[in-house]
């Protein structure tokens, strides 16, 4: 098993949904950046459990503690390791899983890979609390790109069949992205956001799920970041992103859209101020030949509908190999999407960070 990311900034994750706790170490951080506790408390918060009726009831803290790494507020440039604690496991609620798969999870898949001795209550490794790393390393990440104005911006661009407006990121603000932050399902129409509720607490009322599509920009980032042909922009940003529970696609710029377009209407015009070159459109979403070129790289993922339903599914027992019913017990999401709005972005950070340090920039 690799539970490591990173080609300079190194996250190593440990733990599982229901062990005394998770955390992670961060290697090659350069020493002297900001740790500002708040800012990571509030980071945490946005993917917090129990955060409202559509999270998930189970209710953890997260309140992190750093280990090592860190002197008055500050790297020191050894690696930095913390741990957040479990605190409110109800691990009898997965006992049938221990033989019985639920559809589209990785128990069967983790019983095959681990030859049984996986650890299934909650998901064990697999489960999404294991995103609250990532959140930690990304917070941290946060801090220091800000110190060069570059920020991450996120929203929930689709759940089910509701779309939120488009949103005009020439107009896209720090401040604007902080407030963004804030809202519990961060749209650019509030209207769409309440129809977007709406339709998970209907559907988390009849024991099912909705899955949807996150949109993301990182703003600012430096030109000319990328390393073709292996190590582009978008791959590893995409090693990142497909780590991340319940993502089933990603795409950059228009995306599939873009398939539609003839080539005239696709390209991006440039033009300069004298100065700075830009494009006109951004329809290849900030990256071309896997090298930044100064545009807001925005990049969308598809969240599949939690597996973790309550209605009855057709299973198997992989032990002794019948067919068999299963009803999912316990607390899940109904909504992946409203919480992994802040691992998605953590993760956009985290990796512009990883590219920076490995440039020399910090």
């Amino acid at each position: 098993m690799s539970s490591i990311w990173g080609n300079t900034i190194k996250l190593s994750v440990f733990g599982e949904s229901h062990s005394r706790g998770i955390g992670g170490v961060i290697d090659n951080l350069p020493p002297g950046i900001e740790i500002d506790m708040d800012e990571i408390t509030f980071e945490l918060k946005r993917r917090q459990t129990g955060s409202s009726a559509l999270a998930t009831a189970r209710k953890e803290p997260d309140i992190p503690e750093i280990l090592s790494g860190v002197v008055n507020g500050k790297t020191t440039g050894t690696p930095l390791a913390f741990v957040i604690y479990n605190s409110d496991q109800h691990s009898k609620d997965y006992d049938n899983l221990k033989t019985t798969a639920r559809p589209s999870h990785a128990d069967y898949t983790g019983f095959l890979r681990y030859k049984g001795f996986n650890d299934h209550r909650g998901g064990g490794h697999f489960s999404g609390r294991l995103t609250a790393p990532i959140v930690f390393a990304g917070a941290i990440a946060k801090s220091a790109l800000k110190q060069k104005g570059i920020y991450t911006v996120s929203r929930i661009k689709s759940i089910m069949d509701v779309t939120d407006s488009d949103w005009d990121l020439s107009c896209m603000t720090y401040d604007k992205a902080q407030e963004m932050k804030k809202l519990i399902i961060p749209t650019a129409d509030s209207l769409a956001a309440k129809r977007m509720e709406e339709v998970v607490l209907n559907l988390k009322s009849e024991g099912d799920s909705a899955g949807g599509v996150i949109e993301c920009a990182i703003m600012n980032m430096e030109k000319g970041i990328g390393n073709p042909i292996f190590d582009a922009f978008e791959a590893r940003l995409a090693s990142l992103i497909f780590s991340i529970p319940a993502t089933k696609g990603l795409e950059f710029g228009r995306g599939f859209d873009v398939t539609h377009l003839k080539g005239s209407e696709a390209n991006d015009p440039l033009y300069t101020d004298g100065e700075n070159i830009y494009t006109k459109t951004n329809n290849d979403g900030g990256i071309n030949g896997g090298i930044t070129n100064g545009m807001p790289i925005v990049f969308r993922t598809a969240i599949k509908p939690t597996a973790s339903i309550s209605l009855e599914q057709d299973s198997v027992n992989f032990v002794d190999k019948t067919n068999s019913k299963l009803t999912v017990v316990g607390r899940h999401d109904a909504c992946i999407c409203v919480r992994a709005v802040s691992v998605i972005d953590a993760a956009a950070a985290l990796c512009a960070f990883d590219y920076l340090v490995e440039e020399k920039m910090f």
